[in-house]
């Protein structure tokens, strides 16, 4: 049996899978539903799965995004003009707009694991979907964006009702978990696709189109934009310009790319050196190092926001161990230097969105947990629970502008700036796995998948 047979089988055996666990799912959101409306002081949940946007002046449309509160419910990420809603002790309806129209392809029929769950009603036009909704828009609670507006369906995105739904979609179900490992196992093996890529000398966009060609998934369809970055360019955290045309030497490749399955999302960053006898690998192995010990404080209880400040303890304790930092790890982090060159977050919560919802929220009811002073860019701030995902992605970098600040600054004295400007030219280091949390040790959703043979 080849390797692309196998894989096909396995990720048939695991979509399988996903018929039983669907039901338990569907039943969790009905519950947070009900809940929810009852906050609020509505009788139903209505929810548009989002409209085609236009370029300004133009007849040519954005890429579509589904209403994140609609692809909860079901794996339907391409359905524009449809509705769902949901009346607490009804089956919940599925409004499922399958237009007359040739210079598209229409969506198929509604069908799947997931489909007789709902009460499923095709229409061909929009406006149809006005006769299929509760009665009375003012007792619905409208979660989307304003141009889903139908007539007098209106999104009304009430406070309460979002801050509930929110707050508890940090728990994952054991269906969106298997949703998780599926984007997660086309994400592996693109990333290995580019790896191979970036070792045959190809460029930023070449390495891009492997990455692509791999997930099976074009740049729309992946969950965010691919972050490729060979030498300095791995200095910026967002960088997206990607070369056509390789540089004259290639010293790094830094790798943050996910992909989707069903609405979920995986997110995943690997950093490699050209050189694998180099210096600079044994600065990717070292942060790699404190990566796996981080890891294993994701657990349930943690405080999210120390763990931060533990990964930059960590962090600036490996800066002082190659001669870049020669302050202790401590005063680095107690002066702000580490900042510098560790200046974003740990990790964040995912699933149905990269940067999942309600990441600083202090209670269903609202609220919000500030981040460490300092640390302006940490997107979680709340205690870890089992059942949440989360990514932990330590990173070093050599950025001017961040480097700059100190340089001028009263702590320019704590770093060694030949060091600095040896390892500029390889622009940064970031490590990134998808963490299932629990009681004990997290599951590690991406390791997992890596560990698997080609």
């Amino acid at each position: 049996m080849g390797d692309n047979e196998g894989r096909s089988k396995s990720a048939i055996a695991m979509t399988s899978s996903l018929a039983p666990l669907y039901p338990s799912h569907l039943q969790t959101l009905m519950q947070r539903a009900s809940t929810a409306l009852e906050r609020g002081g509505f009788d139903h949940l209505v929810v548009p799965s989002g409209t085609i946007h236009y370029h300004l002046f133009d007849d040519r449309d954005y890429p579509y995004a589904v209403n994140p509160q609609f692809k909860a419910w079901a794996p339907l990420t391409s359905i524009p003009g449809s509705w769902l809603s949901f009346t607490p002790g009804q089956k919940p309806k599925l409004v499922y707009l399958q237009p007359f129209d040739y210079w598209h392809v229409v969506p198929e029929a509604p069908s799947g694991y997931w489909a007789d769950h709902f009460d499923v009603v095709v229409i061909r036009e929009p406006d149809e979907a006005l006769q299929h909704l509760p009665a009375d828009p003012a007792r619905c609670a409208i979660l989307g964006e304003p141009q889903s507006a139908l007539g007098d369906w209106v999104p009304n995105n009430p406070q309460a009702v979002i801050d509930y739904l929110d707050y508890h979609r940090n728990w994952k179900t054991p269906y969106e978990i298997a949703m998780m490992r599926l984007a997660t196992q086309r994400g592996v093996r693109a990333h290995r696709a580019a790896e191979r890529a970036f070792r045959a000398g190809a460029s930023e966009f070449g390495i891009h189109l492997a990455y692509c060609q791999a997930a099976g998934q074009d740049a729309n369809e992946l969950p965010y934009g691919s972050i490729i970055a060979l030498n300095e360019h791995a200095a910026v955290l967002h960088y997206t310009e990607r070369d056509r045309v390789p540089p004259a030497q290639v010293r790094s490749f830094l790798i943050d790319a996910g992909a989707s399955h069903g609405g979920y999302a995986c997110d995943i960053t690997r950093t490699y050196a050209a050189d694998a006898s180099g210096e600079f690998q044994s600065l990717i192995d070292a942060v790699d190092r404190v990566q796996q010990q981080l890891n294993a404080k994701f657990t349930a209880g943690a405080d999210f926001r120390q763990v931060h400040l533990d990964a930059h303890l960590m962090l600036a304790g490996v800066l002082h161990e190659f001669g870049v930092l020669r302050a202790s790890a401590e005063s680095a982090v107690e002066s702000g230097v580490s900042s510098a060159f560790f200046p974003h977050g740990l990790g964040h919560g995912i699933g149905l969105q990269v940067h999942d919802v309600a990441g600083f929220a202090s209670s269903d009811a609202g609220g919000r947990i500030e981040p460490p002073e300092g640390h302006p860019f940490l997107r979680f701030t709340r205690k870890l629970e089992a059942g949440m995902v989360m990514t932990n992605e330590p990173g070093v970098y050599f950025i001017d502008l961040l480097l700059d600040k100190v340089r001028q600054g009263p702590h320019a004295d704590s770093v060694d700036w030949d060091r600095v400007d040896h390892f500029r030219p390889y622009g940064g280091i970031r490590i990134e796995d998808d963490l299932v949390v629990t009681d004990g040790e997290p599951v590690n959703l991406t390791r997992d998948e890596f560990a698997k043979p080609e």
